[in-house]
Parts: C-alpha cells; structure tokens; sequence
C-alpha cells in the first residue's frame, strides 16, 4: 500500500476503507494552547492564535488531523445563556437563559454568525484548512448538539427535571427545535470555512433513559447530520460517560464516526459498529494519558490497537478533552504505539 497523508488516513477510516497504519486524530486543544504559551483566554479571543496552535501541536507530534475545539459554551453564549471566561480554562455556562421552559416562546430566531467567539471559532478553521490543505485533517467542531444546547439554556437539573415530565413534551420540542437551527448554522458556517469533518458532543444526552435518548436527543441529532450530509462533510457525534446503552441509538443517528469516552466498553463497541460507523476514542484521557507513565499509555494503547486490529472502522484518540498537563512523552508514548 501506498503511504498516506493524515487527511487520506482518518478519511478512509470514516469510509471503512483500510488506512496504510492507524491514523491518529487529537482532542487536544488545552495542551496545544499550553505548549503554544498561551492562556485560554489569549487562545479563545483570536483565531491567529488557535491555528498557530494546533500548527505547532502538528509539526511538535505529527498526528494525522487536528480537532479544532474552544470551548462547550460559544453556542450557548450566543443564545443567551450567562458565560463565565477564565483566563486560563475553557469558558463555560454558568446559569440558564430561561427561567421557565415556558420561556421558550421569548426566544429570538438564532443568528449564530453574528456572535463574535463563533466567527473566532470559524476563522480558525479557515485559517487551518488553508494551512494544511489535504495533508492533515481538519475537524470542525460545532460545539453542542441540541439536546446538550437546550441543557444550556435551561440549566442543566432544570433541563433534567423538564424532560420527565410528559407533560412537558411540546415544549421541550420547541427548544430543541430553536437549538437545533443554531447548531445548523454552525455547521454550514464550518462547511464553509473548508472543514473537512464537523462534529458535535452530546455528552448531557447520555445522562437520560435510553427512551428519552430515542425521543430527545436522536431526532435532532439525526437532523444535524442529515445536514452534514447534503453539505457532502461526514459528522462524528461525541457523547462522554458509558454509552454500552445507546450505542445502537447512537448508530441510528446516520453518523459516519462515533467518538466515545474510556467509560465504554470499546470491545461492545467495536461489535456493534463494524461497517455500521467509525470508532474514534477511547483512551482515558485524565486517568492514563495526563496522570499516567508511558509505559502505561503504550500498554493501554496497545491493548486498544488489539481491539480493533483488521477493523478498518478506527482512529485512535482519547475519549475526551486531554488536559492541558498531559505530558508530552505520555503523547509520544500513544503515538509510537500507533505506528506500530
């Protein structure tokens, strides 16, 4: 076979196509910004900076394609929802935008573009697309997905509360309709910046039966990467936590890539979507690659890679977010194990 680029890689990956060797794909924008000197505010306000970032993190390690993340809260931020900015950690929602879900009716329809950190966000993509053309992969990641964007903006236990009760049906579907218009937007934004994948997480959504996952979360989700798919990119749904329960409802939403957290049983997972949709994950990203010793992460990485051997359906990365401590031969030691 014929060397690969990392963009030919994970994109014959997501087609179930065999790569030249497992193609690695990193969630590891805190440690790009630490290793770049930058705080998480100097990474967020600029999309100079977050491009020269994930550039450094490529050139530094030589990983097949960047996933350009900033944060879990831009979206929500752009629908109202109260966002507190650290200096030196991701933003996040902090209070809801509505009081009642019978607020939901006050809403504004969404104009995401207009928002200032989402145009930072998509720039950054620009940026990087043109940098790399299709020699690594560029993820454009679209923030949350509905389910997670409604969580936002009502608050989380209230949101909880709200999709209990049958009563409140109706009205959960009117939120979910208004988020899943700014995550469509989102998404075409990231199309047109070149992205070459997009991407949303939906980690809230693996906190509830798997019934209400059926009834609130899939629809939507499937009308995202319904999306996607006219826009001709594939789409990776990430949900943290242990997911062995939805996984099946996860493959019904249509999308090309799961990407999946330590928490699942990656040998469940690998069974029930060979030639159905990509495995992406799962090493434990706290627990093994930022606390543990090489040796560690070349066993553990190993023991994945077995996993999964002579499944085409793979690409290899931590379960979520890697902690901006993660040592840097900790991430040498998981990418030797990869090239075998």
């Amino acid at each position: 076979m014929r060397p690969m680029n990392g963009y030919q890689r994970i994109a014959s990956a997501l087609r179930g196509e065999a790569p030249d060797r497992v193609p690695v794909l990193l969630h590891n924008f805190m440690m790009a910004a630490r290793e770049a000197g930058l705080t998480m505010r100097e990474y967020r306000e600029s999309p100079q900076r977050i491009a020269a970032a994930f550039v450094q993190a490529v050139e530094t390690y030589g990983y097949d394609g960047v996933l350009v993340d900033v944060d879990t809260a831009t979206l929500g931020g752009a629908l109202g929802a109260p966002v507190l900015l650290p200096e030196d950690e991701p933003a996040l929602c902090h209070g809801a935008r509505l009081a009642s879900l019978e607020d939901v009716d006050t809403l504004e329809p969404p104009d995401v573009a207009r928002d200032a950190r989402v145009q930072v966000w998509v720039e950054a993509v620009s940026l990087l697309v043109r940098h790399f053309g299709r020699e690594v992969l560029v993820r454009g990641n679209c923030d949350q997905a509905p389910f997670s964007l409604a969580s936002l903006l009502r608050g989380a236990a209230d949101w909880m509360m709200d999709v209990s009760d049958p009563d409140n049906r109706e009205r959960a579907a009117r939120l979910l309709d208004h988020c899943a218009e700014a995550v469509l937007q989102m998404v075409r934004l990231m199309a047109d910046a070149g992205a070459h994948v997009v991407s949303c997480g939906d980690s809230p959504a693996g906190l509830v039966s798997p019934r209400l996952f059926r009834e609130l979360a899939l629809p939507w989700q499937q009308r995202v990467v319904d999306e996607a798919h006219r826009l001709g990119l594939p789409f990776v749904l990430h949900v943290c936590g242990r997911t062995d329960r939805i996984l099946d409802d996860m493959i019904a939403s249509g999308a090309d890539a799961l990407e999946l957290d330590h928490g699942t049983d990656a040998r469940l997972a690998a069974g029930k979507l060979r030639d159905r949709a990509t495995f992406v994950g799962n090493l434990d990203p706290s627990g093994v690659l930022a606390l543990g010793t090489p040796e560690l992460v070349e066993r553990k990485t190993r023991e994945l890679l077995e996993v999964f051997a002579g499944n085409p359906r793979f690409v290899l990365n931590a379960g979520c977010a890697l902690p901006a401590t993660t040592p840097p031969e900790n991430l040498r030691a998981m990418l030797h194990a990869a090239r075998g």
